[in-house]
């Protein structure tokens, strides 16, 4: 059964002498907002993560195919999913698409929890998916950084390309000549808060249910753990992942449950409830620890839940034990 509340989250990441999300059409310099010099992470960037860590964890189960694959053509996705509702692939009849969609969904998680457009090649439709992702946003501005690079090798291209004339090659050039300069794009440290929404409305739609559900939160605080690189080599979630969790006041079975899925309070408020501040006597933060994190657990709408996501596991309406990070607003 799909998710029957709604939810809202979010969490924070650290980045230490990395590169969170470059810019392509920037000499894949971190991205920044122009006029605060705030940093950015894309959300199609935290989706990729999610998606990479529930390939490795979860691949080879049914149902937890990822339709966008590095390297791929998705079309290719599209025609196994119509193929295995029983229809064929290039077939374009409405009860066609139809059936393709509603298998994708249950094919590939990422459709089932983010969306999809399918309307290419084989047609399988569109796909709203109920998992919505912010671009995160630093809270102080960074410093980007682009710095020279010294590769002890070089990577020229000689006639043939025989062993024996990379080797006379080598044998002819100075060592200087054998050696590349290049660039290294970088932030000394950024801490940035990333918000996300959960519809159960939409959640009907593709069948994500609360498997799928706490996957997710898996995915997310892990994403890092599996992403180092030369470009992103400290990178973590270094908060819990913070859970608004829309359960209804309401009396009447029916009507809790309406309220549950629809919301009792704008998810613009319970996001206030949290606040991450840089500590006054911190001039340049270079560790989440130079914050101070607070959250107003008395003043959480009637209807809520707070919930807070760790290694450990879930718990709800009190901070976990082992975070030392958070602090309850008195």
């Amino acid at each position: 059964m799909a998710i029957q509340n709604r939810y809202e989250f979010l969490y924070y990441v650290a980045c230490t002498n990395a590169n969170p999300n470059g810019d392509p059409d920037m000499g894949n310099a971190p991205r920044i907002d122009p006029q605060t010099m705030q940093g950015y992470i894309t959300d199609v960037a935290t989706k990729r993560r999610i998606r990479n860590y529930v390939e490795t964890a979860y691949g080879d189960q049914p149902g937890m195919g990822i339709i966008i694959q590095q390297g791929t053509n998705i079309n290719r996705h599209i025609a196994m999913a119509k193929r295995a509702a029983g229809v064929e692939e290039c077939a374009k009849a409405k009860e066609a698409v139809y059936k393709g969609r509603q298998k994708a969904c249950e094919m590939y998680y990422d459709v089932r929890t983010f969306g999809a457009v399918m309307s290419t090649g084989p047609n399988a439709g569109q796909v709203r998916g109920p998992v919505q992702i912010t671009f995160g946003k630093s809270l102080d501005p960074i410093l980007p950084l682009d710095i020279s690079i010294t590769r002890m090798a070089s990577a020229k291209d000689v006639k043939d390309g025989k062993v024996e004339d990379y080797e006379a090659y080598e044998a002819s050039q100075d060592e200087d000549a054998l050696r590349t300069m290049g660039r290294k794009q970088l932030i000394p440290f950024g801490l940035y808060e990333v918000r996300g929404f959960i519809s159960a409305n939409l959640a009907a739609e593709t069948g994500f249910d609360e498997k799928d559900l706490h996957i997710l939160f898996e995915a997310i605080l892990n994403m890092y753990e599996h992403d180092h690189s030369a470009s992103k080599g400290e990178m973590a979630v270094v908060s819990p992942l913070i859970l608004f969790k829309h359960v209804g006041t309401d009396t009447d079975q029916q009507q809790r449950i309406r309220q549950a899925k629809l919301g009792c309070a704008p998810a613009h408020k319970l996001f206030e409830l949290v606040k991450v501040t840089r500590k006054s006597e911190v001039e340049a933060p270079r560790s989440y620890r130079d914050y101070e994190a607070v959250i107003d657990l008395q003043h959480v709408p009637a209807g809520v839940e707070v919930g807070f996501q760790t290694y450990k596991g879930l718990t709800w309406g009190a901070l976990p034990e082992e975070e030392s990070w958070f602090h309850a607003a008195e």
